[in-house]
């Protein structure tokens, strides 16, 4: 099957998703220390749709992740997981909810001192009583579904970074969550690997009807695997729409952003005073 027709069938599939949203984001105030990170941003995150969150780097799309996991709580606004306010759910509710979502870490996360067979097994042996035999079954089908079953019994440090990432995935999806939320999953990824888990994430949110919420700066990976996206920077939502309305944006930060342009709304110098007058030494002393 050729990448065309892959991303054709893909988005076939997609469009037979579930209708609504999963979260919703409603005119959030969040800052850490006396940093703005977001100023009244309002972001939906469609069921069984892949939305990707992008950015420059430090502009709080992780912080977005940490606040509908309810790792931090938004001091003004709402954040809703499936209609749940998620800074006003019990600690014993908020852990309830964080099963129906799994996470995919920047740097994958996997513990050390476990094989991989271990490490996808760790959340169902931490948060359910299925026997042993049964957690083996489903460690081997999340393997499988990821390329992985072969490499069962391989410690973290053997493994290449893309086999580390997709790994992590596997045991993302172990407890068969409803949503996942990928922090930067292409970071520091060859080529091939890139392919990869382009490929994986795709199919495994259409075929398990996932809701998949992907943090990303990388433009080509990330428009080409999204249904949705929200371009965010200096706390606010720049722009935001499916890639082809993304790719066409008027607004040139956007495509500033999109086309890695050197200079532009975000300049290439910053600022000071005139460099003639510098130089004359008529500049700042």
């Amino acid at each position: 099957m050729t990448e065309h027709n892959a991303s054709c069938d893909s988005r076939t599939t997609a469009a037979a998703a579930p209708t609504g949203n999963l979260v919703e984001v409603r005119n959030l105030h969040f800052r850490l220390g006396t940093r703005t990170i977001y100023s009244g941003v309002d972001i939906d995150i469609a069921r069984g749709r892949i939305t990707a969150i992008m950015g420059p780097s430090g502009t709080g799309k992780t912080t977005l992740l940490r606040l509908i996991s309810g790792q931090w709580r938004a001091k003004s606004g709402t954040v809703l997981f499936d209609g749940h306010n998620v800074a006003k759910l019990s600690q014993r509710r908020l852990f309830a909810e964080r099963k129906r979502m799994g996470m995919l870490f920047q740097s994958g996360a996997l513990l050390t001192d476990l094989s991989v067979y271990d490490n996808v097994a760790f959340p169902l042996r931490e948060h359910t009583k299925l026997p042993e035999q049964l957690i083996r079954d489903i460690v081997l089908m999340k393997l499988e579904a990821v390329g992985l079953r072969g490499a069962r019994d391989l410690a973290p440090a053997q493994l290449s970074g893309g086999m580390a990432r997709r790994v992590a995935l596997a045991r993302a999806i172990a407890l068969d969550p409803e949503m996942i939320m990928y922090d930067e999953p292409f970071a520091g990824q060859d080529p091939i690997s890139m392919g990869v888990l382009l490929r994986l994430i795709r199919r495994l949110n259409d075929i398990l009807g996932l809701t998949s919420i992907v943090v990303s700066h990388d433009v080509k990976e990330t428009l080409g695997i999204a249904d949705y996206v929200y371009v965010i920077s200096d706390g606010e939502v720049v722009d935001h729409g499916t890639p082809d309305d993304i790719r066409h944006s008027a607004s040139e930060w956007v495509q500033q952003f999109i086309t890695a342009s050197a200079d532009g709304p975000v300049p290439f110098h910053y600022a000071d005073t005139p460099y003639d007058a510098d130089l004359l030494g008529e500049g700042r002393q």
